[in-house]
């Protein structure tokens, strides 16, 4: 479907998911994967974005970008001739947020209806998340202590687009109230990378947001437990919860590759889907 075809990949930040599925995607689809580090671009600093951006375009079919700063995506996009996919900013986590609705759909067998909690952060993966299930028509829950909570634009796209698709949207600062009579229970990690130096303030703040077995039991008996990975173990997540029955933290990291085929043959095939 991509033969010929070829996706570069510019990562500020390492990756294990996001890299291996992105590239193996390609080589599925028939293409070919780039791996460009920031040592070796040096977006901004060794080489304006516009620049890098306008060369890549020269060469490859699709660029995919992991960044720190949203900004930077924006400026890529601004100045490429082909597709950028945002693989990450600190804004959002679109490429994640459609696995985990895929992993959510092969579970439960629907979208709509489906009450989605989420107990942590609300940075990038919460956000994109968050929209996504409301956008399916979703009642998408967050749990987060003061001052962690998602943005306010942010939270009003997504009410916004639960209320125009059928679902809802909760704010909280209770776990227990998020995650009662929930489908599935979704968390990650209290401080991500480039927030190193916030981790103890982090961890305090998060003392109680731990997902563990009493958490879960609030939940319904069939509901799943998600989480993007990494983990840390002991502190936003139980290890009896994530190597749990009813964990499918794997399966979730496998669609990551499933959603990037679909993500890559959507705007790169020029063949009819």
């Amino acid at each position: 479907m991509l033969h010929g075809k070829t996706l570069a990949l510019i990562f500020e930040k390492p990756s294990l998911r996001t890299r291996v599925s992105f590239d193996v995607a390609m080589q599925q689809l028939g293409g070919n994967a780039i791996y460009l580090s920031q040592s070796e671009v040096g977006l901004g600093q060794r080489e304006p974005v516009a620049d890098v951006a306008r060369v890549l375009s020269r060469y490859v079919d699709v660029i995919a970008a992991r960044t720190y700063a949203h900004q930077t995506l924006l400026d890529l996009a601004r100045h490429a001739d082909v597709p950028v996919i945002n693989a990450l900013s600190d804004e959002e986590h679109p490429c994640q947020a459609m696995a985990d609705l895929l992993t959510i759909l092969e579970r439960h067998g629907r979208l709509r209806g489906v009450r989605l909690a989420f107990v942590g952060d609300g940075f990038n993966v919460a956000a994109s998340l968050g929209l996504a299930a409301a956008l399916a028509g979703m009642d998408f829950a967050m749990a987060s202590p003061h001052g962690y909570e998602l943005a306010e634009p942010t939270r009003r796209l997504i009410a916004d687009a639960a209320a125009a698709n059928g679902g809802s949207f909760q704010q909280c600062t209770s776990p227990a109230d998020a995650v009662r009579d929930a489908d599935v229970v979704y968390t990650d990690v209290w401080a991500s990378m480039g927030q190193e130096d916030a981790y103890i303030e982090r961890k305090e703040a998060f003392a109680g947001y731990t997902v563990d077995a009493d958490l879960m039991a609030l939940a319904k008996p069939e509901a799943i437990f998600m989480h993007d990975l990494p983990a840390h173990r002991g502190e936003e997540v139980d290890e009896s919860v994530i190597e749990g029955p009813q964990s499918v933290v794997f399966d979730q990291a496998e669609n990551r590759l499933h959603a990037q085929k679909a993500i890559l043959a959507l705007i790169a095939s020029d063949q009819p889907l």
